[in-house]
């Protein structure tokens, strides 16, 4: 599903600006990361895609839709969105209830509401704990508990904002996995994130924002070579990156086996 952002300018409550004419457009199954410091606009800008905010000018289209023109409730069918720390979102007595909570909410019959809540906690890792009070459970799983409650939704864009801030390495590989799997099922993936590895290593593009503009907009590996602008909006460069850098290799690197290869092209040449 396309979303298409012109010329969006949000301001809040006091006058200020957070966002200044973003102007960008996500195709449908798209891997997108969003990196920037604290303030630029990352949040505020996702924000828009399923209606929690509305612009102060501009328009954001969301297949077809305008947003200004519909409901949160109309648009979560379209963008699924998993709030950063999961106790903002979580508030059913078992994980079977809070999962299955969206796609009842959405319309599917009872039917579709069983198989998307089997799958999402599948998916999740979550199997045996229907019956479970998220708040019994560790911050990874009630983590979790927010991902499968959306996935449960199969809403054609799914939005992880700060995805694996405070998480466990099993999480994150889970979260991965997760993130391989819905675009390989042709979805749009977005994820707002401070975790510049987890971004270069599984998003194919990355939007830099800074004081509530794009910086950048690219390919992962060339736009985070970008070291003078990065650091402008506080993001260092993932360290691979850097180290090839320092190196002198022709081409970013985004993982150790491109790194590896790399440097024997690079040493083959001294």
């Amino acid at each position: 599903m396309k979303i298409e952002v012109r010329d969006l300018r949000f301001s809040y409550p006091g006058g200020v600006e957070a966002l200044c004419g973003v102007c960008l457009t996500v195709e449908a199954g798209e891997l997108v990361a969003i990196v920037g410091q604290n303030g630029s606009g990352k949040t505020t800008l996702v924000k828009h895609w399923n209606g929690l905010l509305k612009p102060t000018a501009g328009e954001v289209i969301v297949g077809g839709w305008n947003t200004a023109d519909h409901s949160v409730a109309q648009l979560a069918a379209r963008v699924g969105y998993i709030f950063q720390n999961p106790d903002e979102q979580l508030f059913c007595a078992t994980v079977c209830g809070e999962v299955a909570f969206g796609p009842q909410n959405l319309g599917f019959d009872e039917v579709e509401v069983d198989q998307q809540v089997k799958s999402a906690l599948a998916m999740t890792g979550l199997g045996g704990l229907e019956q479970t009070n998220p708040y019994d459970l560790s911050t990874s799983r009630r983590k979790m508990v927010a991902v499968a409650s959306v996935l449960a939704m199969n809403t054609p864009v799914i939005v992880f904002d700060e995805p694996t801030t405070g998480q466990d390495h099993v999480t994150i590989e889970r979260i991965r996995e997760i993130v391989q799997r819905l675009h390989g099922e042709g979805k749009t993936v977005i994820a707002i994130t401070h975790d510049i590895d987890f971004c270069v290593e599984n998003f194919e593009r990355v939007i830099v924002m800074g004081n509530g503009r794009v910086l950048l907009d690219g390919e992962a590996g060339e736009v985070l070579t970008q070291e003078a602008v990065l650091a402008s909006t506080a993001v260092d460069p993932p360290q691979l990156i850097r180290l090839g850098l320092r190196l002198g290799f022709n081409q970013p690197v985004r993982n150790v086996d491109e790194f590896i290869a790399a440097y024997q092209r690079w040493k083959s040449r001294r």
